[in-house]
C-alpha cells in the first residue's frame, strides 16, 4: 500500500472519533481496528507488543478524567478540586477506550512505513517542496538511531561512574543528552545536504513512481466505513455526546 494512503486512512478513521466522547463509538472503532490488523500485516501479538506505550498511557488518562471530570450525578468521593461522580467515571471509561481507538490505528497503519516510499508519495502526489521531503525522509531514517544512541549514552555514563544517581534523575539526564546529540546530528546533516546541493533545483527526477492503486482507495474507504459505522452506532444507541457535551 502507498504510505500516503495509510496516512490519509488514519486521518479519516481517527478524526471523526474526536467529535464525541462516548464508549460505544470508540468501542466499535477499536473492535474493527483489532479485527482488521492482521489484514494489514500486523498480527495481534505484534499489536500488543508495539502498543505497550499506549496501554500505559490509557489508565493515566482515565484516572485524571475520573478525578477532574465534570461532576454530575452521584458523588462517591471528593478532595479539594477532585470529585469522583457518575459522570466523571463515565467520561473516564470513554476516554480510556477512545485513547485505544485512536492510538492503536497509528500502530497498525504507520508501523511499517518505508521512509523512501513516503518521500516519493509526498513529492509526486502531494507536490510538496523537495527540500521539505528530503529533510522529512532523512529525519525519519535517523529515528531508528535513537535506541542505539541511548544504549551508547548508558554505557558511557556507567564507565564514568555517574549512572548511579537514581533512575528518574538518570533518565532525565540521558534524555537531555540524547536531545543534544540529535540536534548536533541534525545540524551536521543539514550542512552536508546544503553542501551537496539538495533543494537547489525546483524540479527533480525520481527513480520510482508513486501513485494510488485500487488497494489504496479500498483502504481509505474501509477507514471511512469504520468511523461512519462507529458514529452511527453511537447515535442510534443514544450514547453520542458531541464534543463531550
Amino acid at each position: 500500500m502507498n504510505p500516503l494512503a495509510r496516512i490519509i486512512g488514519l486521518a479519516v478513521l481517527t478524526t471523526p472519533l474526536l467529535l464525541s466522547v462516548d464508549v460505544v463509538s470508540a468501542a466499535v472503532a477499536l473492535t474493527c481496528t483489532v479485527l482488521c490488523a492482521p489484514l494489514l500485516g500486523v498480527g495481534w501479538a505484534t499489536l500488543l507488543r508495539r502498543g505497550v506505550p499506549i496501554f500505559l498511557a490509557t489508565p493515566i488518562a482515565g484516572i485524571s478524567m475520573a478525578l477532574y471530570g465534570r461532576p454530575e450525578g452521584r458523588e462517591y468521593a471528593s478532595f479539594l478540586f477532585a470529585h469522583i461522580t457518575d459522570n466523571s467515571l463515565q467520561l473516564a471509561l470513554a476516554i480510556m477506550v477512545r485513547v485505544l481507538a485512536v492510538g492503536l490505528p497509528v500502530v497498525v497503519l504507520l508501523g511499517n512505513i518505508d521512509p523512501t516510499r513516503l518521500g516519493d508519495a509526498l513529492a509526486q502526489i502531494l507536490k510538496l517542496p523537495s527540500r521539505f521531503v528530503i529533510a522529512a525522509v532523512a529525519s525519519t531514517r535517523l529515528i531508528s538511531l535513537f535506541q542505539r544512541d541511548w544504549q551508547s549514552l548508558a554505557r558511557a555514563r556507567r564507565a564514568r561512574g555517574i549512572a548511579d544517581q537514581g533512575r528518574i534523575k538518570n533518565a532525565f539526564s540521558m534524555a537531555f543528552g540524547l536531545l543534544v546529540l540529535a540536534l548536533r546530528r541534525g545540524s551536521k546533516l543539514a550542512t552536508a545536504m546544503e553542501a551537496r546541493g539538495f533543494g537547489r533545483f525546483s524540479t527533480r527526477t525520481f527513480a520510482r513512481s508513486s501513485s494510488f492503486a485500487a488497494v489504496d482507495y479500498a483502504l481509505i474507504a474501509g477507514c471511512a466505513a469504520i468511523s461512519t459505522t462507529a458514529l452511527t452506532t453511537a447515535v442510534l444507541t443514544g450514547s453520542f455526546r458531541f464534543l463531550g457535551a
